[in-house]
C-alpha cells in the first residue's frame, strides 16, 4: 500500500484549513518551515499559513528572509496541489522572484496568498503577497513546471 507523500486532513485547531504537513516529517516542509495549514481562496487561488517559532528567526529576533523564501517556494506547489495540477514530488521551480517588504514577527502566523495567473501545456505561472496580518512581509512571482507527460 503506497502511503500519501502529504497529510491534508481537516485541522481541528483552524476550521476550513487543511492540514499541510509531509507524512515523511524529516523532510523540508517538517524540520525547517515547521506546522503549516492550506485552504482554497476561490477560483485559482489558495493560502498557507505556518507558524513563526524562534527557530526561524535572524538575530534581529524578525523571521529570517531565507525561511521566507522557502515559505514562499512551498506555498506555490501547495497551491498548485490543492488546486489540481501537480502531484507532489512531479514538478519544479523553475524561477522565483521576491520584493522582500518588511520584516515577519516571530509567533504571529505568516500566511502565502497565491494565485495561479496562467497554466501552460507544461508551466504555471503565478504571483502572491505573504503578510502577518494587515502587514505585507514580501510580494513574489514564481514559474513551476510540471513533469512532461508519459
Amino acid at each position: 500500500m503506497d502511503i500519501p507523500a502529504f497529510d491534508s486532513s481537516p485541522d481541528p485547531d483552524n476550521p476550513g484549513w487543511l492540514n499541510w504537513r509531509m507524512t515523511d516529517a524529516t523532510r523540508y516542509n517538517g524540520t525547517v518551515l515547521g506546522k503549516m495549514i492550506i485552504r482554497s481562496d476561490g477560483a485559482n487561488k489558495a493560502r498557507l499559513r505556518m507558524f513563526p517559532e524562534h527557530r526561524h528567526s535572524n538575530l534581529r529576533d524578525s523571521v529570517h528572509g531565507g525561511v521566507t523564501l522557502g515559505f514562499i517556494d512551498v506555498a506555490m506547489f501547495g497551491t498548485s496541489r490543492i488546486l489540481g495540477l501537480i502531484e507532489a514530488g512531479t514538478a519544479v521551480t523553475l524561477d522565483l522572484s521576491v520584493q522582500f517588504i518588511g520584516a515577519g514577527v516571530i509567533g504571529a502566523p505568516l500566511e502565502a496568498e497565491v494565485e495561479l495567473l496562467e497554466e501552460t501545456g507544461r508551466l504555471l505561472f503565478m504571483r502572491g503577497i505573504v503578510s502577518q496580518g494587515e502587514t505585507r512581509v514580501a510580494a513574489f512571482s514564481g514559474t513551476i513546471r510540471k513533469p512532461a507527460k508519459k
